[in-house]
């Protein structure tokens, strides 16, 4: 009988991959990392080749992916409570960068053309569940 592998994540980073392997692995899923040596060697070639691709046995993907559940992180305030919407009051909120106002759009348009980063941009919260956008002020 052949086991086969299903990719459950892609992950930018190698060292975020290695931790979250050594997690599912202490749960007893077995995983192989592919393209990890690749992101090693030259990380900025990440986001062209996809990431890391964590990957488990295919009748071990429904465990997988519940423990991947289980910690993936979420916004935090400066205190390390859990941030939650204002709307709906639900705490899967993330982290974004808009370029909604006039000042991150002049600093974008500047680094584009100077080659001059990072850039400026505004930071907003969103909602997974009701996909409101918020400021924590």
């Amino acid at each position: 009988m052949t086991e086969t592998f299903k990719t459950i994540a892609r992950i930018q980073y190698s060292s975020e991959a290695q931790i979250i392997k050594g997690r599912l692995e202490a749960e007893g899923i077995e995983v192989f990392l592919s393209d990890n040596l690749t992101i090693d060697t030259d990380p900025l070639v990440s986001n062209a080749i996809g990431g890391v691709k964590l990957k488990v046995l295919s009748h071990q993907s429904e465990d997988a992916k519940e423990i991947l559940e289980s910690i993936r992180k979420y916004s935090m305030d400066d205190e390390g409570n859990s941030i939650s919407c204002p709307n709906c009051h639900n705490e899967k909120i993330e982290l974004f960068s808009t370029i909604k106002d006039a000042k991150s759009l002049i600093w974008f348009i500047f680094g584009v053309l100077f080659s001059g980063l990072p850039f400026y941009t505004r930071h907003k919260y969103r909602c997974e569940t009701c996909q409101t956008e918020f400021d924590l002020k």
